[in-house]
């Protein structure tokens, strides 16, 4: 895939490439797959896909795009390729919305990821299309990938009110005291979603990060990210807060290492890192500020039971201290 200007001019079609494909290549402002085809006289409509940062949706700061191409080869659009300033404002974003998100009561915001189910569900025929391109897949194996992505969402939403009782609980002591534990979220998460799996994957590390009250910043898989911009618009017009998701495209090696070393970030998960030098020098930068790390290769199956792994990964544990009986029960947490 080549790097090219917002302004690029027209390009001739590659060889082996379709003429109707070579017709896509539109110059500005990454135009993408047109929504339906064109009646005769008429000329398409291509999408433009953009960058999710604090509920927007900005072009990449440096007007940098780079071709998307299906399994065949056949180009799908131009995707923008966020540089390191794009990286750093979502990064502010996901920091300001994370003291309301995490405020928010449990069910509350299993309410809002449930409503973003509701929005997927809804356009599943634009996400089958995009995942069969994305993945090389037949139209009905795309169909079995949005259900699951649609029904893991839902899974995901249901677990918003629930995990504190299996991560959380009161805790014997030898004295007058009672002693409680509770899990509280880490704060803003980078996110490196899976190269391969565009949707489902994508949709199974993004989902418990935020159902647990942390914000995210997500670095879209670089091969396949149309299905992560898309999922940026059902996001939008959902219930969910700007800023609580924030998603790039780009190179995942580029963004990754800026993301990784950023001091305000509080936990990375690797998953998208298939290189495993770069996991291995993500973690070392990610060390200088203690950041948590959920290393690449945990999940095999995207369709398998995810288990409570991912929801429990980017938790903290917090003890509260109260006295009882001779203490009276006027005593105070600490």
């Amino acid at each position: 895939m080549s790097d090219k200007s917002a302004k690029a001019p027209q390009k001739p079609a590659k060889p082996g490439r379709s003429a109707k494909a070579a017709k896509k290549d539109q110059p500005g402002t990454g135009a993408g797959t047109a929504t339906a085809p064109a009646r005769p006289g008429r000329l398409a409509v291509f999408k433009t896909y953009k960058l999710y940062v604090g509920g927007k949706f900005p072009r990449s700061e440096s007007g940098r795009v780079y071709e998307v191409t299906d399994s065949e080869d056949q180009w799908l659009a131009n995707a923008p390729r966020a540089s390191r300033k794009d990286a750093r404002d979502a990064v502010v974003a996901a920091r300001k919305a994370f003291g309301g998100w995490a405020g928010k009561t449990a069910y509350n915001r299993g309410q809002i990821l449930y409503r973003v189910a509701e929005m997927l569900e809804g356009r599943r025929e634009q996400f089958t299309e995009e995942v069969a391109a994305a993945e090389g897949l037949s139209r009905a194996a795309a169909a079995e990938v949005v259900d699951a992505a649609v029904d893991r969402w839902v899974w995901y939403a249901g677990w918003t009110d629930k995990v504190a009782q299996i991560v959380g609980g009161g805790n014997p002591v030898a004295g007058p005291f009672f002693n409680l534990s509770s899990p509280e979220p880490t704060g803003v998460v980078t996110v490196l979603a899976p190269q391969e799996s565009s949707l489902l994957g994508l949709v199974s590390v993004l989902a418990p990060v935020i159902a647990t009250g942390n914000t995210a910043v997500l670095v879209a898989s670089e091969k396949a990210p149309l299905p992560a911009l898309s999922l940026a618009e059902v996001l939008a017009t959902s219930d969910l807060p700007g800023g609580v998701v924030n998603i790039l495209s780009g190179r995942t090696e580029e963004l990754a290492g800026p993301l990784a070393a950023h001091q305000d970030v509080n936990a990375l998960d690797l998953t998208g890192a298939e290189d495993p030098q770069l996991a291995k020098a993500l973690e070392v930068a990610a060390a200088d500020n203690l950041k948590r790390v959920l290393r690449p290769g945990t999940d095999g199956d995207w369709h398998a039971d995810p288990g409570t792994h991912r929801l429990t990964a980017f938790l903290e544990t917090k003890t509260v201290w109260h006295p009882t009986g001779s203490l009276g029960a006027s005593g105070s947490a600490y």
